[in-house]
């Protein structure tokens, strides 16, 4: 059987069922975690899938753009402390591929294409070799924590001082006086240490400073 739908909602009705009959091994690859365009075929996966990673290996193995928020990493942390196994691989994976206890295969088309196409299979040496793909790329890719702790920015002293500082909740002028530089200086290290957290506002920093560990 190889069978091509024609959008999220069509691949749920037409081999939504696959996810629910999962047995032995779930695994997935994607650039992202926005594999389901449509809100109420992503609602309608959830439901899906009510078996417990406990019971079922399930292997996720995505693109370091999954990454890039800060909800998206906790999202993955989450899923990690659940059960389910995370790795990133070293460069952009291209479109989300699904093998189910290796016995059906889901791959996704371009969805720059416009209504998203998806390929799904039992063929038993398309399933195979899909698998076989993934897994040598999971070989190659790194563990989630792993990941992080080679991404988390190294701070040194001065904007550690900074950092703390910030926490306290103290005005810069405050902050300037503690730390003995002028307003100007301080308002620089700020800025620079909010572009090393990737932080768009200063509360953004003091929350990715401590989901980094930064703040010990």
């Amino acid at each position: 059987m190889v069978i091509t739908v024609r959008g999220d909602i069509e691949l749920v009705a037409r081999a939504g069922h696959l996810f629910e009959g999962v047995t032995r091994e779930f695994v997935c690859a994607a650039r992202d975690l926005s594999t389901w365009a449509q809100p109420q075929a992503r609602e309608a996966v959830r439901r899906r899938m009510a078996w417990s990673p406990g019971g079922v290996g399930v292997r996720k193995l995505l693109s370091p753009a999954a990454l890039a928020g800060e909800e998206s990493r906790r999202h993955l942390r989450l899923l990690a402390a659940r059960g389910v196994q995370v790795r990133i691989a070293s460069r952009p994976l291209p479109y989300e591929t699904i093998v189910i206890d290796r016995s059906y295969a889901i791959m996704a088309g371009d969805p720059a294409a416009g209504v998203r196409e998806y390929t799904v299979t039992d063929e038993p040496a398309l399933v195979g070799g899909v698998w076989s793909l993934f897994d040598g790329v999971w070989e190659a890719a790194v563990e989630l924590e792993a990941y992080l702790g080679t991404d988390r920015p190294h701070l040194d002293d001065a904007e550690r001082a900074v950092l703390r500082t910030l926490s306290l909740g103290r005005t810069d002028e405050a902050a300037a006086r503690t730390l003995g530089v002028s307003l100007r200086t301080y308002r620089r290290r700020v800025a620079a240490l909010m572009a090393a957290l990737e932080a768009e506002t200063r509360f953004q920093a003091g929350k990715r400073a401590g989901e980094l560990g930064l703040t010990s």
